[in-house]
């Protein structure tokens, strides 16, 4: 059945249950709010943070080399500690024990140097005074 709507009439008076209306009555409307389109969220890449330092290598080097009272030990230590906390993921961990690895290393070297040029100073002395 094909519908032809130009032959319909439309329906020009009151429907039912409607009243007729006035000129001073409100037509009463209703509003869609419609939402906005659709953005999707933007890509935010992630920032980059470098890797703490955990100075494994320098450490490894004070505990073989320069391992003035232990100082290369507790530094190879604490190198180990923040090598761990990185393949964790704990970055501020890793930070904190890196740091405390650094000062260590610091501490031997600087030691093992001093205590080491005097040790070379003592040994030459008698040889310069016996000429």
């Amino acid at each position: 059945m094909v519908y032809n709507a130009e032959k319909e009439p439309m329906y020009p008076g009151i429907y039912p249950g409607q009243e007729e209306q006035k000129d001073h009555q409100l037509v009463p409307a209703t509003v869609i709010t419609v939402p906005p389109k659709y953005e999707p969220p933007q890509y935010v890449p992630p920032q980059y943070v470098p890797p703490a330092p955990d100075h494994l290598l320098w450490s490894l080097f004070n505990f073989g080399c320069l391992n003035f009272c232990c100082l290369g030990f507790v530094a190879l230590v604490y190198s180990v500690k923040a090598r761990d906390r990185k393949v964790v993921g704990d970055v501020d961990g890793s930070r904190h024990y890196g740091s405390t690895a650094r000062s260590f290393n610091i501490a031997a070297t600087v030691l093992s140097i001093i205590v080491g040029s005097i040790y070379i100073v003592l040994r030459l002395i008698p040889l310069f005074l016996q000429n």
